[in-house]
C-alpha cells in the first residue's frame, strides 16, 4: 500500500473533494503526473482514431518527461494545447488513458504510482507508465515517416 504524501502543502486528495473548475493553479498543475505522454505527437485517421507515436514535441526532455520550457512553450510551439477545466472535455479523446485529468474528469481515482499518492515524483517512471528514454524528437523524423513510429501507450 502506498503512503499518501501531499506535495507542496496541498490538501490530501483535493481532487476528490473539489470540482475541477474550483482547483487553484497549484492544484491543477499538481494533477499532472509527469509521464510525458501528452507531449508525444499523435496521428488521427479519418474515423477519429488516435494513434500514439514515440515522436516527441521538440521541447520534451526525454530524461525527465517534462517540458524544457514550460513557461514559454507557446513561443516555440504555438499549437501546444493549454489544458484547463474548460478545454478538458474537447481534448479528452487524445489524453493518455492513465492521465490524472482524464481520471478525475471521469470520476475515477489516481493510480498508486501518481506522485500525489506516492509522494515521489519519479514513481511514474518507476511504474513504467512514462515515456522516459523512449522518444525521438520531432525534428529528427520526417513527417512522412511518422507511421513507422506508432507505439502502444505505456500503462
Amino acid at each position: 500500500m502506498s503512503s499518501e504524501i501531499p506535495r507542496n502543502g496541498l490538501t490530501p486528495r483535493f481532487w476528490q473533494t473539489k470540482p475541477m473548475n474550483k482547483l487553484n493553479r497549484e492544484e491543477w498543475e499538481a494533477l499532472c503526473d509527469g509521464c510525458g505522454k501528452c507531449c508525444l505527437n499523435k496521428l488521427e485517421d479519418d474515423e477519429g482514431t488516435v494513434a500514439l507515436t514515440r515522436i516527441a514535441c521538440r521541447l520534451l526532455d526525454d530524461s525527465t518527461c517534462l517540458c524544457g520550457n514550460y513557461a514559454n512553450r507557446h513561443d516555440f510551439v504555438p499549437e501546444c494545447i493549454v489544458l484547463t477545466p474548460k478545454t478538458l472535455k474537447d481534448n479528452m479523446y487524445w489524453l493518455p488513458q492513465t492521465c490524472a485529468y482524464r481520471l478525475v474528469y471521469e470520476g475515477r481515482d489516481l493510480y498508486d504510482w501518481h506522485p500525489l499518492i506516492s509522494g515521489d515524483p519519479v514513481s511514474v517512471h518507476d511504474a513504467g507508465v512514462s515515456v522516459k528514454d523512449l522518444t525521438i524528437p520531432e525534428f529528427k523524423v520526417d513527417e512522412d515517416d511518422w507511421d513507422d513510429h506508432i507505439i502502444e501507450e505505456p500503462n
